[in-house]
């Protein structure tokens, strides 16, 4: 990471279909590397799961992440990057 240029931005994922947490968390742990942090919220009244992450990293990591994650059959995924 060091040298290139870096955005912080915050990833929300739903999780819809419970038998894909183990791909997300997968894929999650490829990327760790660049995750600050990151808070799993089960919400149960909607049989779903709600994740955010935090990550500082290059804007193709970031998209190719979100894209990954939203490619799985079941969940969703969004990426908000900060301006600077």
């Amino acid at each position: 990471m060091e040298g290139e240029e870096t955005r912080i931005a915050v990833i929300g994922i739903i999780v819809e279909d419970k038998e894909k947490a183990e791909a997300v968390n997968a894929i999650l742990h490829q990327y760790s590397p660049y995750i600050i942090g990151r808070m799993g919220l089960p919400y149960h009244k909607r049989n779903m799961s709600i994740i955010s992450v935090v990550v500082d990293a290059d804007a193709d990591t970031i998209s190719a992440l979100s894209g990954k994650l939203g490619r799985l059959p079941g969940v969703s995924s969004q990426a908000l990057y900060t301006k600077a």
